[in-house]
């Protein structure tokens, strides 16, 4: 099992999961709901937003997003693919190893992780967590997702991974705290929690 190579993130891919209203794996009404729950939830929890990381930030669908709930952060986007930084002016980079001066206070991370294999996913969530003093929103589909039907394998890449929900957790579990709905708080996060609000045992 080997990782996405660059090659892969092409224009012909782009057009295919986000640009062709027929193919696309974007909704934007899902998107803005999606939002909403996001940073509802990280206002109601007082974290500090002044600097937004979206590794693996595609043709950037979260940045009016972030603009839109966050309007005074910085908003920084990192994206893998060569062809979506000349084209989009991102910073090239890739979770397993992207190097920041300093931690950010939210990290999103969508949709980037099953194309890595075992070994370069564990790096990855490693990494997101020296990424990441703050809160996380991580979306990765597992093959319980598969599984449960939940997936639409028409509409979705055929080369993805199809990890274990549990190989992601346990690597994340060192950094963050589970709050559900895709959201992880660092551990090293001074942020007061009930011990029901978390998933973690």
């Amino acid at each position: 099992m080997q990782s996405a190579g660059a090659h892969w993130f092409d224009e012909a891919y782009y057009q295919r999961y986000y640009l062709d209203r027929k193919t696309s794996v974007a909704d934007p009404q899902h998107l803005a709901r999606l939002a909403a729950f996001v940073f509802g939830y990280l206002h109601y929890l007082r974290l500090p937003l002044a600097r937004v990381l979206d590794m693996g930030c595609g043709i950037g669908l979260w940045q009016p997003l972030v603009a839109q709930h966050l309007p005074a952060a910085h908003y920084q986007g990192v994206e893998f693919s060569q062809y979506l930084c000349e084209r989009h002016g991102w910073q090239q980079g890739s979770v397993v190893d992207y190097v920041a001066d300093a931690p950010f206070d939210f990290v999103i991370c969508q949709g980037v992780l099953p194309y890595l294999a075992p070994r370069e996913l564990k790096a990855a969530i490693a990494n997101l967590g020296r990424l990441c003093a703050g809160a996380l929103y991580l979306e990765a589909v597992a093959r319980e997702d598969y599984e449960a039907g939940t997936i639409d394998e028409e509409l979705t890449d055929p080369r993805l991974h199809r990890h274990r929900a549990s190989l992601y957790r346990r690597a994340l579990q060192p950094h963050f705290i589970n709050l559900g709905g895709g959201l992880w708080l660092s551990r090293g996060a001074q942020v007061p929690l009930f011990a029901l609000e978390t998933l973690d045992d």
